[in-house]
């Protein structure tokens, strides 16, 4: 029993970091951010696809997104567990084809490369957040 005593404190403990870690501003922006270039990756995906489907409007993340990010944060990081990335038609889309397509491949192709890099920062911090609990927890670091 006292050993049960000993380890309540430290599990107690061990939960409230976990907790810091996932309510913090900083990894509530990276989650929000992450699941945005999820939603952008699958509208250029679905762009490069389209690309020569007569009719076809350009998607992307809706351009509210950043304002409402930007509005939830300063709310605080309970709000911004609530913001949802949405796809939306792309309304500063400019070029139009004669069958009514306005997919610029080339444009695509270089924010498929852009987006890949931004996941690859935001998995980066992610990961950080996740290591630096976890040398809490145990004690050791890698």
């Amino acid at each position: 029993m006292p050993v049960a005593r000993a380890l309540a404190p430290a599990v107690l403990n061990a939960i409230r970091m976990i907790e810091a870690l996932f309510q913090s501003t900083n990894y509530q922006i990276a989650r929000q951010m992450m699941d945005a270039t999820v939603m952008r990756q699958q509208a250029i995906a679905a762009n490069i696809a389209n690309a020569e489907t007569p009719g076809y409007k350009r998607v992307d993340l809706a351009p509210s997104f950043a304002s409402q990010l930007q509005a939830a944060m300063q709310r605080g990081p309970g709000e911004m567990q609530k913001l949802q990335p949405q796809l939306v038609e792309d309304p500063t889309a400019k070029a139009m084809r004669p069958d009514g397509n306005n997919v610029e491949i080339e444009s695509e192709l270089t924010l498929l490369g852009r987006n890949s890099t931004e996941y690859n920062f935001l998995a980066q911090v992610v990961t950080g957040n996740i290591r630096s609990l976890r040398t809490a927890i145990t004690g050791k670091s890698g």
